[in-house]
């Protein structure tokens, strides 16, 4: 929790003394969108596997209740994170005014119908290494590791 003294804001003195000080305690509760650390805020944001191929546009909540709008660049991966200047929480007792992180995830297409699975398989079947280069490069690192055991991976 939090706590903030108000000097001279409290009950009167005894006999005309001066006022005490009032002490004001607060907690915090968690929020259902936003993480906070400091005046910086934390926040997961789905994305779609085309948006992230391809590039486009997301609109994210603001804690102050507007929202602003992120540009994501084509190859966004899972995990990458945007930092968006003075949409945190205000610093107390400053003129400043923490960031927002937003952190993209990209969500897996589900319930596809028949065209959709035919048209991922096509994609599937005409990728290559340059399209994942991260996986291209773990199972060259687990073909190399496994060699030095003379065994041999498949790819």
């Amino acid at each position: 929790g939090l706590r903030i003294r108000l000097a001279g804001e409290g009950e009167s003195g005894l006999r005309g003394g001066p006022a005490g000080d009032l002490y004001v305690f607060l907690s915090i509760k968690q929020h259902a969108f936003f993480q906070r650390d400091g005046a910086d805020l934390f926040c997961r944001v789905p994305i779609s596997m085309v948006t992230a191929a391809l590039a486009g546009e997301i609109t994210v909540p603001v804690i102050d209740g507007s929202q602003t709008q992120v540009r994501i660049p084509a190859g966004t991966q899972t995990a990458k994170q945007f930092r968006i200047k003075g949409k945190g929480m205000p610093v107390l007792r400053a003129r400043e005014v923490g960031d927002l992180y937003i952190q993209v995830f990209v969500e897996t297409p589900q319930n596809l119908t028949k065209r959709q699975r035919e048209l991922l398989q096509e994609f599937g079947q005409t990728a290559s290494d340059d399209n994942h280069p991260e996986a291209a490069g773990f199972f060259s690192k687990v073909r190399d590791f496994l060699g030095g055991f003379g065994g041999t991976a498949r790819p």
